[in-house]
């Protein structure tokens, strides 16, 4: 999941050495927390106009935790 996360940061960002996960321990329901850490200037290309291109990534995480039976929540940093 990391990777997967890691990899479409990647493809967004001006600066992809500066893209890196962290992942908190999951809670007592169950849900991991990714964050997401880009450099400053590609905040914005991560974010999108209103937070479209964020809401897509969180979409996408969704999807592939459903697929594994977890739940996952990303926070971009």
């Amino acid at each position: 999941m990391e990777e997967l996360l890691k990899t479409i940061a990647m493809g967004l960002v001006d600066e992809p050495d500066a893209v890196s996960v962290t992942m908190d321990e999951s809670d007592e329901r169950g849900n991991v927390v990714y964050h997401l850490h880009v450099a400053e200037s590609d905040m914005g290309r991560v974010i999108g106009k209103q937070g479209r291109i964020a809401k897509a990534i969180r979409t996408v995480m969704k999807a592939r935790a459903t697929k594994d039976g977890v739940r996952v929540q990303v926070e971009i940093d």
